[in-house]
């Protein structure tokens, strides 16, 4: 498929959130579209708080490389990592986080300051041409699950017509590739990250 959209995302978050399983959801529900996918990791640390950072080409790029300033799409599951990872976004990309914290060890012990979300509203703001920050872990639990915060993400950016698929894709690979006892919360998170897009 050469008439393919090519999008390069960069995923970051913390150690434990899941982050890595949402890119691998997420390349899986391209492939099951028909998408060329390559997917890496950047950098990794398994550890629960450790920075994780992977990627995701879509429309057949050779390499999971990416460098500053090329990334279209940043999926940021903390807002701090979302604004450490800033500088691999394009001019004018777009940013999907979580407005949820979970500030790092150095914050915990006073060596760093978390910023405040304004000020990370307002920096991404430099860059982006468009920011969406949804409380995924809430809306996680509401939908049954905290780690269906993850799904809430990945449907925003689903329905938000950047992919070259959409929503009812995301949502038939959900139900092909997610294990029975947790598809209920996950179905309901993607209907919290749907309807998040339609009226923003």
């Amino acid at each position: 498929m050469s008439a393919q959209k090519r999008l390069r995302i960069y995923f970051t978050g913390v150690g434990g959130q899941g982050s890595l399983t949402a890119t691998a959801l997420l390349a899986r529900t391209a492939l099951y579209a028909g998408v060329d996918v390559v997917a890496g990791e950047v950098h990794g640390m398994a550890q629960r708080g450790g920075v994780v950072e992977s990627v995701l080409l879509l429309g057949g790029w050779r390499s999971p490389k990416l460098e500053y300033g090329e990334a279209d799409i940043i999926l940021g599951f903390e807002p701090l990592e979302t604004l450490r990872g800033l500088p691999y976004l394009r001019k004018g990309g777009v940013v999907f986080s979580s407005s949820d914290a979970m500030p790092p060890v150095s914050v915990a012990l006073g060596v760093e300051k978390y910023p405040s979300m304004d000020e990370i509203k307002a920096r991404v703001g430099e860059v982006a041409s468009q920011s969406h920050f949804l409380p995924c872990r809430e809306l996680g639990m509401k939908a049954g699950a905290v780690q269906a915060g993850n799904t809430v993400l990945l449907a925003a950016l689903c329905a938000s017509n950047l992919l070259p698929f959409g929503v009812d894709v995301f949502e038939k690979a959900l139900q092909l590739f997610l294990p029975e006892k947790i598809k209920a919360a996950n179905l309901k998170a993607l209907e919290f990250g749907q309807d998040y897009i339609a009226n923003a």
